[in-house]
């Protein structure tokens, strides 16, 4: 297995149907990205059109998906089987690059016995 089941992640502060039985703390999947020269042409065009820039969406969420692999995986080095209080984050470290971090807190549950 390369990270923790998305299944078990979370915003929320508790997973529903388990108990916490172990805090390893805050984790954190970090991807910095730019964009290229073709696709900020690309989303030059598309904002004369108007409407979704899909060019910027799909690098958006690409970031976020290669950031939350990474906060999966950092979460089981550190031995836990889920994440809480999940959240993003994104800054603009220079013209035309943003860092998007994944963090939340790594924790080890066992399901609770109805």
């Amino acid at each position: 297995m390369n990270g923790v089941d998305i299944s078990m992640v979370t915003t929320a502060n508790e997973l529903a149907g388990y108990r916490i039985v172990r805090n390893y703390g805050m984790v954190r999947g970090i991807i910095v990205r730019s964009r290229s020269v073709i696709g900020n042409l690309g989303a030059a065009l598309q904002t004369i059109v108007g409407g979704n820039i899909t060019i910027l969406t799909n690098l958006c969420e690409k970031t976020r998906e290669d950031a939350f692999e990474l906060l999966l995986q950092h979460a089981a080095e550190h031995g836990a089987n889920a994440i809480v209080a999940m959240r993003y984050d994104a800054t603009e470290v220079m013209q035309g690059v943003t860092e998007v971090l994944a963090y939340g807190t790594a924790v080890q549950v066992e399901r609770v016995s109805p």
